[in-house]
């Protein structure tokens, strides 16, 4: 029977039937899932068996008078979810043939069936299947056996069971990591680069949600912007199972997000789906793509996690694309990108003020500022702490918060029970938030719990492989515990991401010193100068001091301190240039310190265990300023 246009309303090929009235396809009688743009591919091929089938007829079904849609990219995926549920093979077709540049054919033989006569379709299915055994013995045995397995499979069904024991399609690989990729921006404007890099941190938060899940940095999958390189291959160097990509489409306050999942190992296509809504209910469709992605991989998602995922308020979508332009300049990690995220972070907050995330953003900003030679710890640190709050206050679940609340406590108040109390939580509501684990492990350290650290930054490093930051804190929390060897270890991966990666550099001279390699050690020192791009740092003078250059080292070192535009000599460097290098006394770095500890240096917690002061850890003044600092005992 067909339909008011002629058109068969049910068919059937090879082992599959389908049902066009109902949306329904079906194997061997049980249903599999395909619904929406592929179904109706589908739908299309079939009702033109053998005829090409061109992808310009399929955008005008689909998508008629559609601008908006990435159509090509859409086609492409309806194509691969649709061979994927028939288990078909582009380059080796049974059902779909493709001709490049024009469409597709169906190849199969189809059978129009009655719509009407189920039980004489049923009837000829089953002899279909079972036209080799004795029909007496079906007839018999087989009939009752069949009526009793039937039963069986519905009553296990009730637990699920049978989907598992009979899969109505081919099985979906054991994911149990996996990687988000940049997000492709289609609007091909540089300005909105932003947008699509924002939605991309964002969905990789709220996977990073779930703890059964392993998911990837923002810091590593970034490196693979704009690149073509095969999909196992990326998923081979980020030791992942399973890939997202996708596509960014705004226009005006509408957003669309296309997500495909993939099977990274033999790039098998899992699911895809697109997403509209007003930009500001954006959290909701990140949201919505979350929980889509666990439930194809069959991720274990706790009741808390549910509910996480579930809460996703309206935003202001003005107050929304601050906050993306912030983390964007954010993640550059310069001062001047600092600088510009807290006006950003600050505009948002005061456009919604309810935003917790941007509170946390600019808790963060704030807490950095004083690494990157900006403002003075004495300054920063108590914004820091005021927005950290604010941002737990609205919502205790964001592991942001928690976590710029943690590294706050740590360095600007040295309440180190507090601190690790704010940075356990920030790792048990995202264990997949790298930078969690990055500060934990320095709190550790700091602690002189030196194996748990070393455990901590090798956890912040899988979940950020390519990230030279993580190798460069893993040189250095291996400083601290004395294990030369492993810092220059450390030091060669930072290096071979990025070879002029300063902080690398840096900490590999210090792993050198440890060794007694004065001359090795001088030659890194220069190479972060050089790297800085700086005339003059303390980096320069420590390597004329370590190549006995002692007059030019004392030149440099005046001119710094004297600098009106610098906040403060890191405590670390001035230890290592007067101790180290013998350019001053033992009582002039004494008097230093206790400036610096007036000043509540940035460094200070690690005066507790760095080997720059190994020198004078034995002198009454420098142990009266620790017991000052209340480090456990």
């Amino acid at each position: 029977m067909s339909d008011s246009a002629g058109r068969p309303r049910r068919v059937h090929f090879s082992v599959f039937e389908v049902d066009l009235h109902a949306g329904e396809l079906r194997k061997h009688g049980l249903k599999v899932k395909l619904h929406g743009q592929p179904f109706q591919v589908l739908a299309m091929l079939l009702e033109r068996p053998g005829e090409l089938v061109s992808r310009e007829e399929i955008r005008e079904k689909l998508w008629p008078q559609d601008t908006f849609i990435d159509f090509e990219h859409s086609v492409n995926s309806s194509i691969k979810r649709l061979r994927e549920a028939l288990g078909d093979d582009a380059a080796t077709p049974r059902f779909i043939e493709t001709l490049p540049r024009h469409g597709y054919r169906f190849i199969a033989q189809v059978e129009t069936l009655p719509y009407n006569h189920t039980s004489e379709a049923n009837g000829k299915a089953e002899a279909r299947r079972s036209h080799l055994l004795p029909k007496r013995w079906i007839a018999g045995s087989m009939g009752g056996l069949a009526i009793a397995l039937m039963a069986i499979l519905v009553g296990l069904n009730a637990f699920s069971l049978r989907d598992r024991l009979f899969p109505r399609t081919a099985p979906v690989p054991r994911i149990a990591s996996i990687a988000v990729l940049p997000l492709e921006n289609l609007s091909h404007d540089p300005d909105q680069e932003y947008f699509a890099d924002g939605i991309t941190e964002e969905l990789i938060t709220n996977l990073g949600n779930i703890a059964a899940l392993r998911v990837i940095s923002r810091t590593s999958v970034m490196r693979y912007k704009g690149t073509r390189k095969p999909l196992p291959d990326i998923a081979k160097e980020l030791n992942v199972d399973a890939l997202v990509e996708g596509t960014v489409l705004r226009s005006g306050d509408r957003v669309r997000v296309t997500v495909n999942l993939l099977y990274a190992r033999t790039d098998r296509h899992l699911w895809a789906e697109t997403y509209e809504r007003e930009l500001r209910d954006v959290l909701s469709l990140q949201d919505d793509v979350a929980r889509a992605i666990a439930e194809e991989i069959k991720i274990r998602v706790t009741p808390q996690e549910e509910a996480r995922l579930l809460r996703s308020p309206a935003v202001s979508p003005e107050a929304y694309q601050l906050y993306l332009q912030a983390r964007y300049y954010s993640n550059r990690r310069t001062l001047p990108g600092f600088e510009k995220s807290v006006q950003l972070f600050q505009q948002a907050v005061a456009q919604d003020p309810n935003s917790a995330s941007a509170y946390a953003g600019l808790a963060e900003a704030y807490g950095l500022i004083p690494f990157y030679e900006g403002a003075s710890s004495k300054e920063s640190f108590p914004k820091a702490k005021a927005a950290a709050l604010k941002a737990v206050e609205l919502d205790g679940s964001l592991a942001e918060a928690h976590a710029a609340l943690g590294f706050v406590l740590f360095y600007g108040d040295w309440d180190w029970a507090a601190a690790e109390k704010e940075l356990k939580r920030a790792i048990e509501l995202n264990p997949s938030y790298a930078t969690s684990h990055h500060w934990y492990a320095e709190y550790l350290s700091a602690m002189g719990r030196h194996d748990q650290a070393i455990a901590e930054i090798k956890r912040a490093e899988e979940l950020d492989p390519l990230s030279p930051l993580l190798f460069s804190i893993g040189e250095e929390v291996c400083t601290n515990a004395r294990r030369y060897d492993e810092v220059i270890e450390e030091a060669k991966k930072a290096l071979e991401l990025d070879s002029n990666y300063g902080l690398a550099h840096e900490n590999l001279a210090g792993g050198l010193l440890g060794k007694g390699m004065y001359k090795e050690a001088s030659e890194e020192y220069f190479k972060t100068n050089q790297s800085w791009g700086t005339s003059n740092s303390q980096e320069l003078a420590l390597g004329y001091a370590f190549q006995g250059k002692r007059a030019k080292a004392l030149e440099i070192l005046k001119q710094l301190r004297e600098s009106p535009r610098r906040p403060g000599l890191n405590s670390i460097f001035e230890a290592r240039l007067c101790l180290g290098a013998a350019l001053c006394t033992k009582q002039e770095v004494l008097d230093w310190l206790e400036k610096a500890y007036e000043e509540h240096e940035a460094y200070a917690p690690f005066w507790n265990i760095h080997p720059a002061f190994d020198l004078i850890r034995s002198e009454p003044r420098f142990q009266n300023i620790l017991r000052r600092m209340n480090f456990p005992k």
